[in-house]
């Protein structure tokens, strides 16, 4: 009876070390499980730069991860890519290989007609506003006065996507009387910085670009002046069809309770406003009548 009884005993107290076992093994899981992140990628495009895109995002993209965190209770790390031409950059977002992204607005237009699901999470503000100015550019010496002035002559562009360096710029030239058959030649140079740096080199009569880098390469010493300036919508901030709705959500509050941030101002000067479709109506117009260019 009593080796029967050593003979029970012994698996006895092997279970009991399995126990103990299965119990360090769980705690030391636990924390694992609740340090589970979620990982988002914002995707834009290169407009100027692309080492002054990523300075430009980098430090709101840490802001805004931070404050989902703590919406969110949970830790939220935020990649960045940088698309080195429009189409891929509309592409990304339109497949889902990016989660949220800022784009032009022609680039919203393009990207919901390839996926209508694409959501606003908020757009720009310009001092309270959703519209901020396009110019066109001539060297600084340049005896031109008007847009007509421009006939027979050059012109650079920005992207074949751009806004601002195409469908707008196109619409103006358009509304003075000059379409593709009446200038001397005109490209596509992709990059707003690159059509300033080209008509103040004297390469191109007039160029489009965005006011903001205008200042910035006048601040450069670049001979150029404005010819014209027109209205352009401020930039949506769009999140792709597969993000959830928590998520969204989340962004959105952070985005649009935040104008008064000093990071924030670095993306957008006068923080966020809530966005609708309709608000790109006078793009839609800009990419119909540029058809016509």
């Amino acid at each position: 009876m009593q080796t029967a009884s050593k003979h029970h005993n012994k698996p006895a107290g092997m279970g009991r070390l399995w126990l103990v076992f299965c119990v360090c093994l769980m705690a030391l899981l636990a924390p694992m499980t609740a340090r589970a992140e979620i990982t988002l990628t914002f995707g834009t495009y290169a407009a100027d730069k692309p080492t002054v895109t990523v300075k430009k995002y980098r430090p709101f993209l840490t802001f805004l991860s931070n404050r989902l965190g703590e919406v969110l209770g949970e830790k939220v790390v935020i990649r960045m890519t940088v698309a080195k031409e429009y189409q891929e950059g509309i592409d990304q977002l339109a497949n889902g290989e990016v989660d949220f992204a800022r784009f032009g607005p022609a680039s919203y237009v393009h990207v919901m007609k390839q996926n209508p699901d694409i959501r606003i999470v908020a757009m720009e503000s310009k001092k309270g506003r959703k519209r901020f100015k396009g110019v066109i550019v001539v060297h600084r010496d340049s005896t031109i006065t008007h847009l007509s002035d421009l006939a027979g002559l050059s012109f650079a562009f920005g992207d074949e996507l751009s806004t601002i360096g195409r469908y707008l710029a196109q619409s103006q030239l358009l509304e003075a009387g000059i379409d593709s058959g009446d200038l001397h030649t005109y490209e596509y140079l992709g990059r707003h910085d690159l059509v300033g740096e080209a008509v103040g080199a004297g390469k191109f009569t007039a160029g489009a670009l965005k006011e903001s880098t205008y200042k910035k390469l006048i601040a450069k010493g670049v001979p150029i002046r404005i010819l014209a300036s027109f209205d352009n919508v401020t930039k949506p901030w769009l999140a792709s069809s597969t993000l959830s709705e928590e998520v969204l959500l989340a962004m959105r509050e952070i985005m649009l309770s935040s104008e008064n941030e000093e990071i924030v101002r670095r993306v957008s000067k006068n923080g966020f406003l809530q966005g609708a479709d309709s608000d790109y109506d006078l793009i839609r117009d800009a990419m119909e009548q540029s058809q016509a260019f």
